[in-house]
């Protein structure tokens, strides 16, 4: 079976820092090498992959002010298009714009949705609905409009992160600084709770972060890390106490948050999007309604079994089995593609 994997070029896959959707390509070509496949990676020319790299962008645009996202963007989906007929199935993770070019070409496509960036680009899912194949990555981010070959979570490469037993002495917030993300709620919680926060992510909204976080920063109660990249990643995670996700928005998935669970880590998170897919409440950690909410689950998180969290990361997030289900999508649409051809 020959796999071409559509990556994106904002971030070098793996990423250096920041970049959940390069993380998650990596993580499954990896796997899929692994498992025996011929699988061609089309990323940025500074990717590392243990399948065959075709890059046209040879340094990510988020990195790199030279290049011209759009003019990048536009050279390397045509690229692994104008090369379709090397491969039996091209997986698109690069969002609605590839879609433009699958009516083109014979090799079918499949187009992991990791989220809905805006209700507006919708119409170009809806116009290649009948002629591709979509997975999910939870069943929260489904829409209603289209149809989907498979529900397929995220998995990580559980090895990356050491298992953590001992009980940690910080609470972290660890994503992007962007509202949305629920950062000065973080801030308040911990305040309340009088534990120190570490805080450990890019900015992505400078101005709030200059209003809302950086006056808390004192090294003391609040501390902030920066951009934490995989070779400090676990140990942060692993370090903590519980990690704070208290988004105020439907978030598609939390790759933070599996890799906090599978360091040991708990999560407290509120009730929006995928989260009560991924954390099982009281078992690895709480889902919560609001601010008072998560401040009791503070006070109660060390009755959470940090193995069982681990174990649970292990069972239901790992690389093994998320390859695994994307092999099985990938020969369910081969097999249509026959029966469509008799």
């Amino acid at each position: 079976m020959r796999i071409a994997v559509l990556s994106p070029i904002s971030w070098r896959t793996p990423p250096r820092h920041y970049g959940p959707w390069e993380s998650v390509v990596s993580v499954l070509t990896e796997e899929l090498v692994h498992m025996g496949l011929e699988v061609t990676l089309f990323a940025t020319g500074d990717s590392q992959t243990s399948g065959k790299l075709i890059a046209v962008c040879p340094r990510p645009y988020s990195e790199d002010s030279s290049v011209d996202p759009k003019v990048a963007e536009c050279l390397h989906i045509s690229e692994i298009f104008e090369r379709a007929a090397e491969f039996d199935i091209i997986h698109n993770n690069f969002d609605f714009l590839p879609l433009s070019y699958s009516g083109l070409v014979e090799t079918p496509v499949l187009t992991t949705i990791h989220g809905f960036s805006s209700p507006a680009i919708l119409p170009v899912y809806r116009k290649y609905n009948a002629r591709s194949h979509y997975v999910a990555i939870s069943e929260s981010d489904k829409s209603p409009e289209l149809d989907y070959i498979a529900t397929i979570h995220h998995g990580i490469d559980v090895l990356q992160f050491p298992f953590e037993g001992t009980e940690g002495k910080y609470l972290l917030f660890f994503g992007r600084i962007h509202p949305h993300k629920g950062v000065r709620e973080a801030i308040h919680v911990a305040q309340r709770a009088g534990i120190k926060l570490v805080i450990a992510g890019i900015i992505q909204d400078q101005d709030y972060f200059a209003t809302e976080v950086e006056p808390h920063i004192d090294g003391t109660t609040v501390e902030y890390l920066g951009s934490v990249g995989p070779d400090r990643r676990a140990g942060v995670l692993g370090g903590a106490l519980a990690l704070l996700h208290l988004i105020s928005f439907d978030e598609p998935f939390g790759l933070s948050l599996i890799e906090s669970m599978a360091c040991g880590t708990p999560v407290i998170a509120f009730d929006r999007g995928s989260m009560p897919e991924i954390i099982r409440h009281g078992e690895t950690g709480y889902i919560v309604e609001d601010i008072e909410g998560a401040i009791n689950a503070v006070a109660s998180v060390t009755s959470i079994n940090r193995s069982t969290c681990r174990a649970d990361v292990e069972k239901r997030f790992s690389n093994t089995r998320m390859a695994r289900d994307y092999v099985r999508v990938y020969q369910e649409i081969l097999n249509r593609e026959t029966r469509n051809d008799q």
